[in-house]
Order: C-alpha cells, then structure tokens, then sequence
C-alpha cells in the first residue's frame, strides 16, 4: 500500500494492504483493492459496500485509464478512498480531483506548495464530474 502525500478525507486512513481484483474475490475480508491499468473497474461494482480504500496504478504519466476507472467508480457511488499512485505529476492533480481522486500517492514526493497550487487552479469548471462542482453555465443560467 503506497501511503499518500495528499489526502481530503476525515476518515482513518485505511492501513490494510491493497489486493489485486483478480484476489479480492476470494478474500471476503479484504478491504483495500489495487486496480492497475488492465483491470476492469466495473468488476468491483457489487462490492462497493465493504471497499475502503481502491488505489489506481498510474504507472506512466501518459496512461489515463486511471481517469476513467475513477470517474466510473465515483458514479457508481462508491464513498470511500480512491488513491492515485505511481507516476502522479503534479500538473495531473486538479484534473485526478475532478474525476473523483481523494488521495494522492505519488512514487516521487511532490512540492506541497506546488501541489497546492495545482488543486487550487480552478475556480471555476466548464463540465460536469465526479468531484461535484457545479459548471459555469449552470450558475450562470441556473
């Protein structure tokens, strides 16, 4: 389990190790997952409930699977922890917040500063996401 540098959460951080979704099934009291880039999100589905914490793999910068399994976990209504770790860069930051990142573990430490100024950028968003900040258009137009 990679602990994180960054976490917006007041739960506990969960200290159980994440498992592979190929194991999860057949550890009924595992609480923490790893997804890596080839593993299917949609296959914890119907085990949200009793997921603590999911940690996604981003191995190289450039892979955006990571994006999508977060986005579709979130929507599906998981509640609990979704932890960025690998190769997180700081200019990746706002846009893993939006898409339902809560923690972020990256291999190589990250400037606090910098990273704060990355998940401030914003202050106003163009389209809806899993973080649920409202668009500018529906301020503006209600």
């Amino acid at each position: 389990m990679a602990e994180a540098q960054f976490r917006f959460r007041d739960d506990e951080p969960v200290g159980d190790p994440g498992v592979t979704v190929d194991s999860f099934g057949d550890q009924s009291n595992a609480a923490a997952v790893r997804l890596e880039p080839g593993d299917e999100a949609r296959d914890l589905l119907p085990h949200l409930d009793r997921i603590r914490l999911i940690e996604i793999n981003f191995p190289v910068y450039g892979d955006g699977r990571g994006y999508t399994a977060a986005r579709v976990l979130r929507e599906a209504g998981y509640t609990g922890e979704l932890r960025a770790v690998g190769d997180v860069l700081v200019d990746q930051l706002a846009f893993m917040r939006r898409c339902g990142f809560d923690a972020f573990a990256p291999e190589v430490p990250l400037d606090p500063a910098d990273a704060h100024a990355a998940f401030d950028r914003y202050s106003e968003v163009y389209q809806t996401a899993a973080d649920g900040r409202a668009p500018i258009w529906a301020k503006r137009h209600g």
